[in-house]
């Protein structure tokens, strides 16, 4: 705020004052029945330009600058009230007078304070043209004339505001906007039924307006995107977001809200960073505030439906892997450590909920492997495999990244069995009238048996002796299983063949452990 208007602020508190007091004037003769409607708008339009004139005259004294200025706010102030009461409180003015009278009045008012850098008079008549309609609610719904109005002030004060870089020109139209707002929806209480009532057009059109102005005023402002302008911003945003959520309850699920505001906002930081070239704050917070309400739209996608955990799970995998191209790309080790933890969650989520998901047939026919359930899972298995080939964490110790790569490469292999186990028992759930020979639990324990051998040859590929001993334990733990349990009550032709498959598998895991060593003293020769 500049010198002369921090030195006259209490002129600028006085002029509020006085407008306040016409406003109750006006008030209280409505109520007596003093004078008729067309006399009090007679008497405010030649009040008002008289008060311009004559301030107009103490203006052009270089010594009476400042007393002029106040006078020629009052002038304004008194016809936007005028136009105010005649406009919208008895609505005795159709639209297009009122639209006319406010560009004339504004655009001189604007034109003034251009010119001779009058940033008191401009803020005298902000504050008389925002008080008001605010104190003079009408018993009828004038909110047209109200949204002409507004219109004509935001769109001159902001023009000022850019122009000028007066600041407060940008930050009061915008909250007494939105004050407005709020109190005349309370005092109208409009029908908001339907997807296009008037309440959500009037909000959008604020949220649009304030959402280009405020780009514009950083454009302006050598490509400064941040300080205030960020911050109406993200207010803007909130105001839209809640009176939208309000008014569109029951008529449109809230994710479709947040999908629009999430658009929004991931496009104005992208847009903030093709223009400034740099990642800063002005935007990554709004390109971060839009993917977060995406997400948080994507995640009721499905809502009500038995598959929402499939949904669940192509939503953060999908975004895992975003913020993984995006770290190999920029080498920002940040947006690979938001991506390890969202992927271990996510697969102990589906662990969890994936034994009661549907299992995602296609065309209403199940197929093994060729299912969106089984897409989840090697979705998530893929990330994995990603993570532990590349590097979970860039530029990390390497015995801390071999650790990490060799627990990432286990979990991945955990979450291959688990799509191989549930894949085998959907095929048995699926077509019960089949006959299989060596019926579930011995399949599940042929099929484990050759996950085993996998596992040898993911340790002999990889050069790491760990899932050798994992794949060890697991095909002691199959054949423990085959010889207790499963052939209990089993043909004995079916029995030898299981026995005789996972002794065919023990040969040749002994076979690449044998090939394994030979290459490992091969190289360390």
């Amino acid at each position: 705020m500049n010198a002369n208007l921090s030195k006259h602020w209490t002129s600028l508190l006085g002029a509020a004052l006085v407008v306040l007091a016409f406003i109750t004037a006006f008030q209280y003769s409505i109520d007596e029945g003093w004078i008729s409607d067309a006399m009090k708008i007679g008497f405010g339009l030649l009040a008002g330009a008289g008060m311009c004139v004559g301030g107009l005259a103490l203006a052009l004294r270089r010594r009476q600058a400042a007393a002029g200025e106040i006078v020629i706010g009052l002038g304004t102030s008194l016809l936007y009230a005028t136009f105010s009461f005649a406009g919208i409180y008895y609505a005795m003015w159709d639209s297009s007078v009122v639209l006319l009278g406010m560009i004339a009045v504004t655009a001189a008012l604007t034109a003034y304070a251009y010119r001779f850098d009058s940033r008191l008079l401009m803020n005298i008549s902000l504050a008389g043209g925002l008080l008001s309609p605010l104190l003079m609610q009408p018993e009828t719904d004038q909110v047209f004339q109200l949204f002409l109005y507004l219109l004509v002030l935001n769109a001159a004060f902001f023009f000022l505001s850019i122009a000028k870089g007066w600041s407060e020109l940008r930050i009061v139209p915008f909250a007494g906007s939105w004050l407005l707002y709020a109190v005349y929806f309370i005092h109208f209480d409009p029908p908001m039924e339907g997807l296009w009532s008037m309440p959500i057009r009037y909000a959008l059109a604020a949220f649009v307006f304030y959402l280009v102005g405020l780009l514009a005023a950083s454009w302006k402002n050598d490509r400064c995107f941040d300080g205030w302008n960020l911050y109406l911003g993200l207010a803007n945003g909130v105001l839209f977001g809640f009176w939208a959520l309000l008014i569109l309850e029951g008529d449109l699920h809230f994710a479709y809200i947040l999908g629009f505001m999430g658009i929004v906002y991931l496009a104005a930081g992208l847009f903030t960073f093709r223009i400034t070239g740099k990642t800063g704050l002005a935007s990554v917070v709004p390109a971060s505030l839009g993917a977060l309400l995406l997400l948080l739209a994507l995640c009721q996608v499905g809502s009500g439906m038995a598959a929402k955990p499939l949904v669940n799970v192509f939503v953060w995998g999908g975004l895992t892997v975003l913020l993984l191209v995006a770290g190999r790309k920029t080498g920002k080790v940040g947006y690979t450590l938001a991506a390890v933890p969202i992927w271990f969650i996510v697969g102990l989520y589906w662990y969890i909920v994936t034994w009661d998901t549907p299992r995602g047939e296609w065309f209403g026919v199940y197929l093994p492997f060729l299912n969106t359930g089984a897409a989840a899972w090697m979705l998530l298995a893929g990330i994995g495999f990603y993570l532990s080939v590349t590097g979970v964490i860039p530029g990390l110790a390497k015995s801390m990244e071999d650790y990490l790569s060799h627990v990432t490469a286990l979990l991945s292999h955990l979450i291959v069995g688990g799509l191989l186990t549930l894949q085998i028992m959907n095929v048995f759930d699926e077509y019960p009238k089949v006959h299989f020979p060596l019926g579930l639990s011995l399949t599940l324990s042929v099929v484990w048996g050759i996950y085993a051998l996998l596992l040898f040859l993911w340790g002999a590929y990889r050069r790491q002796k760990l899932f050798r001993l994992f794949g060890s334990a697991v095909l002691v733990l199959v054949a423990c299983k085959a010889v207790f349990l499963d052939l209990s009550g089993e043909q004995t032709l079916y029995k030898a063949l299981v026995l005789l498959v996972l002794g065919g598998i023990s040969f040749l895991a002994t076979w690449i452990n044998g090939k394994w060593k030979a290459d490992k003293e091969a190289v360390g020769s």
